[in-house]
């Protein structure tokens, strides 16, 4: 695994298709994305609760990676990273604008933190629960 998940040593993480390079880390009760100039935040208690709704789902279950303004194909990660029904009643993400992107940051971090088994392909990705 690469850093230890913290500001002074973050994970170094790559999207699921492996075209981008983005960073995240652990600060109290969020984690911290930072996307080049770009920092997105989601509540940290996503990692557990993400893996707890994998292991339910029991199979594949597709990224769907969406914008905050953009609707979530439903039965996605993005669609239950901000679904009502989900163990926080809504949005993972904290800073408003900025709260999408859920299925394309959380899931490689599973996956580097051993939670998951995330495919590689250039397009619709999908992640299941190990």
């Amino acid at each position: 695994m690469t850093g230890l998940g913290t500001d002074a040593d973050p994970w170094v993480l790559r999207t699921a298709p492996g075209t981008s390079e983005y960073t995240m880390y652990r600060d109290g009760d969020q984690l911290v994305c930072q996307v080049g100039s770009t920092r997105l935040t989601y509540q940290a208690r996503a990692i557990d609760d993400l893996r707890d709704w994998l292991r339910e789902q029991g199979d594949w279950v597709s990224l769907g990676a969406a914008d905050e303004q953009k609707p979530a194909a439903e039965g996605t990660v993005e669609a239950w990273g901000r679904s009502e029904s989900n163990p926080v009643g809504g949005w993972y993400g904290t800073r408003k604008g900025y709260r999408g992107r859920f299925g394309m940051y959380l899931p490689p971090l599973l996956e580097e933190l051993g939670m998951v088994e995330l495919e590689h392909n250039a397009r619709n990705n999908r992640v299941r629960a190990i």
